[in-house]
């Protein structure tokens, strides 16, 4: 196998430089400054270009940002959530600096409504657990949730969801939520969602209606997230195709 110093730039090279990277990123503090791509140049013995490919996809990402003439320096943490991954909303308000909490407005055994039935692969009529929350941050209302689940969870009725994480009561009763999909949109305030978010009827927000699978593969949780537009935003990653 070849020494580190003999093998050739290709995009493993610079992978292997941005995993690194994130490594050191983890551990330094806001507008800490990061190498220059010189000196990165040669701490892994690759080209210039290589180094600055690791980089420029830590920009991309959001994990720093450079300033013409004086280098690169970690980036603060996003006050959005990525669009392509689900973090729970307890953690990505912590990183934030802010503190997270949540109003218990319903919490219930029900029949299933056919579209829920179909989403969660119920038999029609099956019962549901459907849990209805505000998020709030600092103490603001954030969004409006409602969520359903198969009465497999149904111990999530007894579980403290206003000060606890929704998906860590899950995963502690053996049903870890583990990948999905989601669907945004936007939408204006009904009546409820104005008195639950303290908005004027009619105010513009961000909806996100998401299906989780367990590490199984089955459905787990179907949930709407109805978002006060001016107070989360997503932060949106992605490639430039050529061609």
């Amino acid at each position: 196998m070849p020494s580190r110093g003999t093998q050739p730039d290709f995009a493993p090279r610079y992978h292997t430089i941005e995993q690194a990277l994130r490594r050191r990123i983890a551990d330094l503090q806001p507008h800490a400054p990061l190498p220059s791509e010189t000196e990165l140049a040669r701490e892994f013995e690759v080209s210039r270009m290589t180094a600055r490919s690791a980089v420029l996809r830590l920009v991309a990402d959001g994990l720093v940002y450079r300033q013409s003439g004086r280098g690169t320096f970690v980036a603060p943490p996003p006050s959005g959530r990525r669009v392509d991954s689900l973090v729970r909303f307890s953690e990505e308000m912590r990183r934030q600096g802010r503190r997270p909490s949540s109003e218990i407005v319903a919490r219930a055994r029900r029949g299933a409504t056919a579209a829920e039935a179909e989403q969660l692969r119920l038999a029609a009529g099956a019962d549901v657990v459907s849990i209805e929350r505000v998020r709030l941050a600092d103490g603001t209302p954030v969004a409006r949730e409602r969520s359903v689940f198969p009465l497999t969870v149904s111990a999530l009725l007894e579980r403290d969801l206003a000060t606890g994480s929704l998906h860590e009561a899950l995963a502690d009763l053996g049903h870890t939520p583990s990948f999905g999909h989601a669907v945004l949109s936007a939408d204006n305030a009904t009546h409820e969602d104005a008195e639950l978010l303290g908005l004027d009827r009619g105010t513009a927000l961000l909806v996100e209606r998401r299906l989780i699978l367990d590490q199984h593969g089955d459905p787990l949780e179907s949930t709407e997230s109805r978002y006060a537009g001016d107070r989360y935003s997503l932060t949106v990653t992605f490639d430039v195709e050529h061609g």
